[in-house]
């Protein structure tokens, strides 16, 4: 019975741990891009902050798993025109997607014409506070939210470390 308790013990506590993320202070935009960047949180303030409103985090069924109050943000695709995607030509960027990778490996994807050109692109944001607290405050910065998905939760991103710039071949 000890060992029972022992291994379930052990088994717990590792889960945990797993479930633990560490926040970021920085992200790299890199990929097809010509210059790879380097984001800080301090560069944040660069772009134009929107409040979000509150934000009702889902699981993939629908079920309410948590909400965040009084979220402003940067929206995604303003820092992202920072990067100067490889294409040959305006036609071309429809080929392209962008895989944003937490520090834990969770990974999110849009594509170009999902960010630039639907009103998707209007509601995919860098998270700068949540319930009152600064992103430098905050225990999953970096955080990105897509707050007209259905399911809140799938593109809900904490500790933002890298976002890859891929063309389809």
């Amino acid at each position: 019975m000890k060992k029972l308790i022992f291994i379930l013990f052990t088994f717990t506590t590792s889960f945990t741990v797993a479930q633990q993320i560490k926040p970021t202070s920085s992200f790299t935009i890199s990929g097809e891009v010509f210059s790879p960047l380097t984001i800080q949180i301090a560069d944040l303030k660069k772009w134009k902050e929107v409040a979000i409103g509150d934000l009702v985090i889902t699981n993939h069924l629908g079920e309410k798993k948590s909400e965040s109050k009084g979220l402003k943000g940067v929206l995604m695709k303003e820092i992202l025109q920072s990067a100067e995607i490889k294409s040959e030509n305006p036609k071309v960027l429809s080929e392209f997607y962008f895989v944003l990778i937490a520090s834990d490996g969770y990974k999110v994807v849009y594509s170009w014409n999902e960010l630039f050109n639907t009103a998707v692109g209007e509601s995919v944001y860098v998270v700068t506070e949540k319930n009152g607290k600064l992103i430098t405050e905050m225990d999953d910065s970096i955080l990105v939210v897509s707050t007209k998905d259905l399911k809140t939760g799938r593109r809900n991103l904490k500790a933002l470390s890298s976002i890859v710039i891929m063309r389809t071949k």
